[in-house]
């Protein structure tokens, strides 16, 4: 949510008074488009390449460890900072040129940063892990008291349970273990948001100038279907082999704030793809304060439409907090540095991990397919139904590479024929715009080319590598325990996932 927030309780007059200045907000926000006074109006910024990446604490035992202010405390460093579960931290890494050699400078950064930060967290007993959902967390591990110290992170839980006044129920159906066995379900309850926290991301973060932010979030929409079938890594929840991709239908349901009776209604969720293709990112800011109530309405004194009347860029804080309260998968950025103020478009959608160099093939096949699109001579929004587009986001997350997915010209399409024949060259074509250098292009774009024709994502192997433990005898809990082990000196080691050699 960045800021922290501290109100613990709220009046009907707080809420009117929130929901009057998102509004003064969004009016801000229009007027600034018309205005021209983002400072990337009219010229594209220099490119850059940010994210933050999720990470996952656990014990010697490979069990969730609930251990974040230890370990922040030992890594001792500004970019890492808490996260909701006490198993739970994240790395912010500050925006970097995304030109010539400065992708791989990158990794070789972010790759020392996490060692050395392992290597404080190994002197409290701890080990971080980077993966999109920790094998071995369990319900148990869900309750209350494992939410982290930092009081917004109790204030979101509390207001999420009073809009929805009854406890969260998780429902998914997995994808079966073996050709011949049957199919893993997770029906559980809980009385936290917990669950949100299983979910362990890799946000890629991509400034743009606001006349071309409506082509870019399209574009990312359309591709997020694709993301998650060829990056999947987060199989297993409670002991259950689930989608390929489970923190999608987890984050879904854990920060769902409708009853039944809303849902058959037709209320619209918290975790939210969309319903259309927009043309200035105008229209999300305004489809958020239409549609979704105030989960934390606290507001300042200060009105934005009168700051621009002063001549200078007002903070919208009030509409940032009520954005980063609206979960959509591609979400929209105001932000404001130095007085100046630019947008940015935030993926959400993939998984942590597995390994360094993985989260940079994922982030460069990211960049280069959307600028690609974006630059294409008939826009991809325009031969394809956003219906087609959501539905390859449940379907790339459900089945991985064995997904159906659909693409113009193409039809139905497995994800990695729809790589190796058409996204690729794009996203080829996308880091040659960006000004990418030859070694950081086919580095990170030959990582995406084996991982599809081997078929071999972190979820594939996370599965087969449990699959192969279970019919050595093993039973699950031990199974699981033992892949961890093995994903985390992989991870180490530094092979792309692809190259993963099974037990």
């Amino acid at each position: 949510m960045g800021e922290d927030v501290s109100r613990q309780q709220f009046t009907g007059a707080d809420r009117v008074r929130f929901r009057s200045q998102v509004s003064r907000g969004t009016e801000a926000i229009a007027r600034m488009l018309a205005g021209g006074l983002f400072t990337d109006h009219g010229q594209p910024p220099e490119p850059l390449l940010g994210m933050e990446v999720e990470l996952n604490l656990i014990d010697a035992a490979a069990n969730p460890s609930m251990a974040n202010a230890e370990v922040l405390e030992v890594i001792a460093d500004p970019m890492y900072q808490t996260e909701l579960g006490q198993f739970n931290i994240e790395i912010n890494v500050s925006p970097r040129p995304f030109v010539g050699g400065d992708t791989v400078s990158l990794e070789q950064g972010l790759r020392s940063s996490l060692n050395r930060a392992d290597a404080a967290a190994k002197t409290t007993g701890n080990h971080l892990v980077m993966v999109g959902m920790l094998p071995t967390l369990r319900a148990e591990h869900f309750a209350h008291h494992w939410i982290s110290a930092n009081p917004r992170y109790d204030l979101l839980n509390e207001q999420i349970f009073a809009a929805r006044g009854e406890d969260l129920e998780l429902d998914i159906t997995g994808v079966p273990l073996t050709e011949s066995g049957p199919a893993d379900r997770l029906r559980t309850t809980t009385d936290s948001i917990l669950p949100e926290a299983a979910c362990t991301s890799l946000q890629l973060h991509l400034r743009v100038a606001p006349e071309d932010f409506a082509a870019h979030w399209n574009a990312a929409q359309a591709i997020s279907g694709v993301q998650v079938a060829i990056a999947g890594n987060s199989p297993f929840l409670d002991g259950k082999a689930l989608w390929h991709e489970t923190r999608i239908p987890v984050f879904e349901q854990a920060t769902d704030t409708r009853p039944l009776e809303l849902k058959n209604q037709g209320v619209r969720p918290r975790v939210w793809f969309g319903e259309r293709w927009i043309n200035t990112i105008f229209d999300l800011f305004e489809e958020n304060i239409r549609y979704f109530p105030a989960l934390l309405p606290v507001s300042t004194e200060v009105d934005p439409l009168a700051v621009l009347d002063d001549g200078a860029i007002p903070t919208l804080d009030e509409l940032r907090l009520h954005n980063g309260t609206v979960y959509r998968w591609n979400r929209p950025v105001y932000d404001v540095v130095d007085g100046q103020a630019h947008l940015r478009v935030e993926n959400r959608v993939l998984p942590a991990g597995p390994t360094v160099v993985d989260v940079m093939a994922n982030a460069a096949f990211y960049y280069g397919v959307v600028r690609g699109l974006v630059e294409s001579d008939r826009p991809i929004w325009s031969r394809m139904s956003f219906d087609a587009a959501r539905e390859n986001l449940s379907a790339g997350a459900h089945w991985g590479m064995n997904a159906q997915l659909y693409w113009p010209d193409v039809g139905w399409v497995h994800p990695d024929e729809l790589v190796l024949r058409r996204l690729l060259p794009l996203a080829e074509r996308g880091l040659d715009a960006f000004g990418v250098s030859e070694k950081a292009k086919s580095r990170y774009l030959g990582i995406i080319h084996g991982r599809c024709v081997t078929k071999q994502t972190g979820s594939v192997w996370q599965r087969k590598a449990v699959a192969a433990r279970e019919a050595a005898g093993e039973g699950r809990a031990e199974a699981l325990r033992g892949m961890l082990a093995d994903y985390v000196a992989l991870m180490h080691e530094g092979e792309p996932v692809h190259n993963w050699p099974l037990p």
